[in-house]
């Protein structure tokens, strides 16, 4: 008899269990609370009108059409009940065999309200689409606003210099220099100014001195502003206020200066790292659970090579997603399960 596995997340480390694991030996669910599986590496394109918002999202049914081994609920989980191999959801209550964490993460605001309510992020198509709107929004302003407000409509702010930040500024540089002068040839966009702040000393910290400098040269030719070794403290919707004291007026603040797990009620405390990742083992297995893993950016994984857990790239989830795979099937015939060892392919 086949073994129910639920896998709770659309994303790349969902998706591509699905297609790895052995529908001779596995029935599989996928819940997610959203119909489409979202190719987040091209959001930044969406919110700079370089590409359509259906050019990087993918209905689930879609992808997955004429799998008869495959059910698909759209639903939110509210809990799992570990005790009873079962999830509590807003589509009803589900029972598993095994259960595959692979939610993701979200945007940390680092328990900043005012930040979380006022800036706009990037992390579904849905928020490319309003970053999007708000720069149409803003440049149609320009042309009728006051000299007050021309204050903050001509500066953009984006926090954390990240692959998502560095990507988001040297795409609005593009734009501002190529495309948007011929949409609004009255506008004076050398007055627009794009600020990049990061608070480590340079940017795309976690990548090598080469990428780092490169990306740096290149944001400055573009006329970006990069603040380095300084924090945004707050954000009202109109002033930004920096740590070194100094503010900015800015009607758009972009916040992408880190993300957390998206953390699901029923296990307990100690099974989570502070930024919301579970803790598993070299086999994605949750401690303490013998039928319940983690995969992707929720997973927290440690090896002599990674200390400090895998980045939260799609490599890492994807090819965990295919190992586990191999080690469920594995685990049927009484193999021997083969430890994860991230093979970093370049950024």
């Amino acid at each position: 008899m086949k073994k129910k596995v639920i896998i709770i997340g659309g994303g790349f480390a969902g998706i591509e269990l699905i297609k790895a694991i052995d529908k001779t030996l596995f029935d599989v669910l996928l819940i997610d609370k959203i119909n489409h599986h979202q190719f987040q590496p091209l959001f930044y394109q969406v919110a700079t009108s370089q590409i359509e918002p259906s050019s990087i999202s993918f209905p689930l049914r879609y992808i997955f059409k004429g799998n008869k081994d495959l059910d698909i609920r759209l639903a939110e989980v509210y809990e799992i009940v570990p005790q009873l191999n079962k999830i509590q959801t807003s589509a009803g209550e589900f029972s598993y065999d095994i259960l595959v964490i692979a939610t993701g993460c979200k945007t940390n605001f680092f328990n900043n309200k005012n930040i979380e309510k006022h800036s706009f992020t990037l992390k579904t198509t849905y928020d490319a689409i309003s970053i999007r709107n708000q720069i149409i929004s803003v440049f149609e302003n320009i042309l009728i606003a006051s000299d007050i407000e021309l204050k903050r409509l001509y500066n953009l702010v984006i926090v954390g210099a990240g692959p998502t930040g560095v990507e988001l500024a040297g795409a609005f540089a593009e734009i501002k220099k190529y495309i948007l002068p011929k949409d609004y040839p009255r506008i004076d966009f050398s007055k627009f100014t794009i600020y990049l702040i990061e608070g480590s000393d340079k940017t795309l910290n976690s990548m090598s001195e080469k990428s780092s400098n490169t990306s740096s040269n290149y944001l400055v030719g573009m006329g970006v502003k990069i603040i380095t070794r300084t924090f945004v403290k707050d954000y009202d919707g109109n002033l930004a206020t920096l740590s070194d004291g100094s503010k900015i007026p800015t009607a758009t603040l972009i916040w992408a200066a880190g993300v957390k797990g998206n953390r699901i009620n029923g296990f307990p405390n100690e099974l989570w790292v502070s930024n919301d990742r579970l803790i598993v083992n070299r086999f994605n297995k949750i401690n303490t659970y013998e039928n319940i893993y983690a995969i992707g950016d929720i997973a927290y994984m440690t090896t002599p090579k990674y200390p400090n857990g895998h980045p939260q790239v799609a490599n890492v989830a994807i090819n965990q997603a295919k190992l586990l795979s191999k080690n469920l099937k594995n685990s049927i015939y009484n193999k021997n399960l083969i430890k994860y060892e991230y093979k970093d392919l370049g950024s």
